[in-house]
C-alpha cells in the first residue's frame, strides 16, 4: 500500500501502527507477535491495518525501510555539505552511532530477524555504502581522503565500522559512554581515510568544536 496516497491524518494512522509493532516486535519478538497485538497498541480497528498492510511481513518491511530512511535523514541533517568531505565522513559516522544507540531495540531485532526481511536490508546497506563512497571519492579530489586505495573498499571500512561498534555497544561488549564510543569510531574512520596524519586531527579537532563530540588524539 505503499504507493497509495495518505492524507494527513492517513500518515499519522500509519505511523501509529510502525510504531506500535516496532515496540511490540522489539519487547517479544516478530513471531510472537499477532497483528491483533498491534493494532491494539495503535488504537485502531483490525480493518485499517490491512488499509495499510497486506501482511505482518509488509509492515515489517515498511518499518525496515523507513529505518533506513530515519538514519539518512539523520546523517544529512548532521553533515555540513559545505566542509571539507573527511569532515562530513566524520559527522556522518557520528550520527550513524547515535541513530543506532537510540534506535536499539530494533537494530537488536533486525539482527535476530533479519532474515524476513533480508533484501530491504541489503538495499539499505548498498545505498549506505553508495552514500559513502560518492564522499570518500569526493575527498579524495579535495586531498582530505587518501588515494592509495580504491574508494569502494574505504567504504566498506567506514560502513563495516560503525555497523560492528553499534553492534558491540548494544550488546555491552564495549564499556564506553554513546559519547565516548563516538569519539573512538570518529578517530578511526579519519585514521583509515584521512590523507595524512595533520589532516586527521585537524579534521577531528573541527569535528569537535563544531558539535561537541569527543574526538580522541593520538
Amino acid at each position: 500500500m505503499s504507493d497509495r496516497q495518505l492524507t494527513t491524518q492517513g500518515a499519522e494512522r500509519k505511523q501509529q501502527l510502525l510504531d506500535a509493532a516496532a515496540r511490540l516486535f522489539a519487547e517479544q519478538g516478530y513471531a510472537s507477535t499477532r497483528v491483533v497485538d498491534i493494532v491494539d497498541a495503535a488504537g485502531v480497528a483490525k480493518g485499517l491495518f490491512y488499509w495499510y498492510f497486506e501482511n505482518k511481513e509488509a509492515l515489517f518491511r515498511e518499518l525496515a525501510a523507513d529505518m533506513r530512511r530515519r538514519l539518512r535523514r539523520q546523517q544529512a541533517a548532521a553533515i555540513d555539505d559545505r566542509a571539507p568531505a573527511l569532515l562530513r565522513l566524520l559527522q556522518g559516522s557520528v550520527a550513524s552511532v547515535f541513530f543506532m544507540a537510540e534506535n536499539a531495540p530494533f537494530f537488536s531485532l533486525l539482527e535476530v530477524e533479519g532474515h524476513t526481511v533480508s533484501d530491504v536490508l541489503r538495499q539499505g546497506t548498498e545505498q549506505h555504502i553508495r552514500d559513502v563512497t560518492t564522499l570518500i571519492v569526493a575527498g579524495q579530489r579535495d586531498g582530505t581522503v587518501t588515494d592509495d586505495d580504491p574508494a569502494e573498499l574505504l567504504a566498506l571500512s567506514v560502513v563495516g565500522t560503525v555497523g560492528q561498534f553499534g553492534h558491540f555497544h548494544r550488546t555491552h561488549r564495549v564499556e564506553l559512554s554513546l559519547d565516548e564510543l563516538s569519539g573512538y569510531v570518529a578517530r578511526l574512520v579519519a585514521r583509515m581515510l584521512a590523507a595524512d596524519e595533520h589532516t586527521a586531527r585537524a579534521s577531528l579537532a573541527e569535528l569537535r568544536n563544531r558539535a561537541d563530540v569527543p574526538a580522541p588524539t593520538g
